[in-house]
């Protein structure tokens, strides 16, 4: 390896390891009890043991920072389960594992997750970012959902279910339910919801839509 070479490799480690420690700190300083209120770059820098400028220098800005926090919780606990839900034996069982990893996904950073949804409501750059996450999850339950749902479905019933859903597996109803019955039960009940209404459906539609491929 060339010298310039193994310069620009532990420069990068380097930065690597600059812009982990303030994602971990971001994380501290939202999990504290006046997390949202209290979230600032000179907080998150203070946290990390780092100057002010070196997290704008790697981010930018307090939403792009949030940006990366987000991301950071996907990539921990949810990007690498969606290829299983794909992998499925069937649509329903793709359907009811998506649930699943919504679930698992919501329980693992349950007040990050809440307190970050609480900042996209004062920050219009946040909530636009919260907002492009929620139509990526749209899309994945309606990848899987026109799976189960035979094509003679109308489309007002294709409508409801989907929004019946998103609804049922949204951050907000999976974080009411736990805050009563904890992380375990509100997924079940979660997944129970989707059950019931799937057979709804099929009791709207006479038994043609009958569950498909399982």
């Amino acid at each position: 390896m060339s010298p310039r070479a193994y310069k620009l490799g532990r420069r990068k480690a380097a930065t690597e390891e600059t812009r982990s420690r303030i994602i971990e700190a971001a994380r501290r300083v939202l999990a504290a009890p006046d997390g949202v209120s209290a979230f600032t770059i000179d907080a998150v820098a203070r946290e990390a043991g780092v100057a002010r400028m070196t997290v704008y220098y790697q981010y930018g800005s307090k939403a792009a920072l949030l940006e990366a926090l987000y991301d950071d919780l996907a990539a921990r606990g949810l990007v690498s389960s969606l290829p299983l839900v794909f992998q499925a034996p069937g649509p329903q069982a793709a359907l009811f594992a998506l649930i699943d990893a919504f679930s698992t996904f919501w329980a693992a950073d349950r007040v990050i997750t809440r307190r970050l949804r609480a900042l996209a409501n004062l920050d219009p750059i946040i909530e636009k970012g919260i907002r492009t996450r929620d139509h990526w999850r749209r899309g994945h339950f309606t990848r899987v959902l026109d799976g189960v749902l035979p094509t003679d479905v109308p489309p007002d019933v294709r409508s409801d279910l989907l929004e019946t859903v998103l609804a049922a597996t949204s951050f907000e109803t999976f974080d009411q339910l736990a805050e009563s019955r904890g992380d375990a039960e509100a997924a079940r009940l979660v997944a129970s919801l989707v059950e019931a209404q799937l057979a709804h459906v099929w009791h709207l539609t006479g038994g043609s839509a009958a569950p498909i491929g399982d």
